[in-house]
């Protein structure tokens, strides 16, 4: 019995070893630095894992109206094709998420740390180029010229593709036909214009109805980037490094339009996001200039539907590269160089990466465009939206986001933003234009250096 008893321990003991070493490349311990050199048992087309059993990926992104709600389509469609793959997904605010990165990407450790990681194109660069081994190379994984031209600077570094690019920040100018009417005009009159266009019919938009044209917060100027990108440009010079704002025709033109708007007096100031909302929701402004993502928030006045129309975003009147097609906002999915990398781009692969019928669902689940230049064929952009008179909008959205100029958004974005803010009130209450930028090149120079 004691020999037996012996051999039964022996062959227990056996097992348990064999389990333990056939479970070191569970992709569900995304979050151990040390396993990280793991990730090449996976097989880079096993992306299933169904050799290995389960593997989980962790996913994190912000907005559970938007990024969160595609992410919960697109686990739906994999899981159900890859029952041994589940996706968690973990709900930040992106300032929360920027600082997670960059705390543990600083520390050196990747400890807690997901698979994927929602990143906005405007502050991409700043993680590719300070953590160049962070996130894995995607070029062999999707096919860059399958999405939008623009979209690709901003996912892109020393010739590798790192990002699966997502939503188009496409721009559009949503327009209240009721009061263009009121005003004696029509749709077709601000259509394919330039902005001291818009001004004037604003001017008499005002008179007429007494509702201002647009509503802006001073310090929010995401306006100042459609105009910027609109004529291929942006606050930095094509290295993505150096500011490009006192020698910069586009950028003082810009501020010049932005000010007029103002002196025009058809701007409805507002101070945050609800209040934004509440300007076109209440009826108190006749346009809103900005990103294809604010249709829904558009349509949740339904009491406002048929009198609502989309044309696209004017252009600068002066700079000769504008054209009436910019991007305001944008993101997309990276995945993070840790153990389970291969399963992580296998799912970005197989539905935000290719998958142009999950694109059309997330259209008409959500709301949501995409970038996927396949994605624009499906039925799903064809249809007419009774809300907006009857327009097809969507498929005027995938024609704007083909044409939206492609720009560097470079490393300091927000950073030059921060000394425009307060440039642009010192312009507002007087200052001179070429001051005004003159001052803030040097600002930028003496602090981005």
């Amino acid at each position: 019995m004691k020999k037996s008893l012996r051999l039964m321990l022996v062959g227990m003991l056996l097992v348990l070893a064999m389990s333990a070493c056939s479970g070191g490349g569970n992709a569900g311990n995304s979050g151990d630095a040390g396993n990280t050199g793991n990730t090449a048992n996976e097989g880079a087309g096993n992306a299933g894992g169904g050799s290995q059993g389960s593997q989980e990926i962790t996913v994190w992104a912000w907005d559970p109206n938007f990024n969160i709600a595609a992410l919960n389509l697109a686990k739906e469609r994999y899981e159900a094709k890859h029952p041994d793959v589940k996706v968690n997904i973990v709900e930040y605010a992106q300032e929360d998420i920027v600082q997670k990165l960059n705390t543990g990407l600083n520390s050196g450790t990747t400890k807690g740390l997901p698979n994927i990681v929602l990143i906005e194109d405007y502050r991409a660069q700043n993680f590719l180029q300070a953590y160049p081994d962070a996130f894995r190379d995607m070029t062999g994984a999707i096919k860059a010229e399958d999405f939008a031209e623009y979209k690709i600077g901003p996912t892109s570094s020393n010739s590798k593709q790192y990002g699966v690019p997502f939503d188009s920040g496409a721009t559009g100018l949503y327009v209240r036909t009721d009061y263009l009417e009121q005003a004696g005009y029509t749709v077709d009159d601000l259509t394919n214009i330039d902005w001291n266009k818009y001004i004037e019919i604003g001017k008499k938009i005002k008179e007429t109805t007494g509702k201002d044209m647009l509503t802006q917060d001073p310090n929010d100027l995401g306006l100042i980037r459609v105009m910027a990108q609109s004529a291929g440009t942006w606050y930095l010079k094509e290295d993505g490094k150096t500011p490009n704002l006192a020698d910069n025709p586009v950028i003082k033109e810009a501020l010049e339009t932005y000010k007029a708007m103002f002196d025009a007096n058809i701007v409805k100031m507002n101070s945050d996001w609800s209040q934004f909302l509440a300007a076109f929701n209440n009826g108190d402004v006749a346009t809103v200039p900005t990103g294809n993502w604010i249709t829904p928030s558009v349509k949740a006045e339904a009491s406002q539907s048929g009198n609502w129309a989309v044309v696209p975003t004017p252009k600068l009147a002066n700079s000769a590269g504008s054209v009436n097609a910019s991007s305001l906002g944008g993101s997309s999915w990276y995945v993070m160089n840790l153990d389970g990398q291969n399963a992580a781009a296998n799912f970005l692969a197989e539905t935000f990466g290719s998958d142009s019928e999950f694109y059309s669902e997330l259209l008409e689940k959500i709301g949501a465009i995409g970038s996927l230049k396949a994605a624009s064929s499906g039925a799903a952009y064809d249809k007419a939206d009774e809300f907006f008179g009857g327009q097809k909008i969507y498929a005027d959205f995938a024609k704007w986001t083909a044409e939206v100029p492609k720009v560097n958004y470079g490393l300091h974005t927000y950073a030059i933003e921060d000394i425009l803010v307060i440039e642009i009130q010192n312009y507002l209450n007087g200052k001179d234009v070429d001051s005004v930028i003159r001052d803030a090149q040097a600002q930028a120079e003496s602090q981005l250096q």
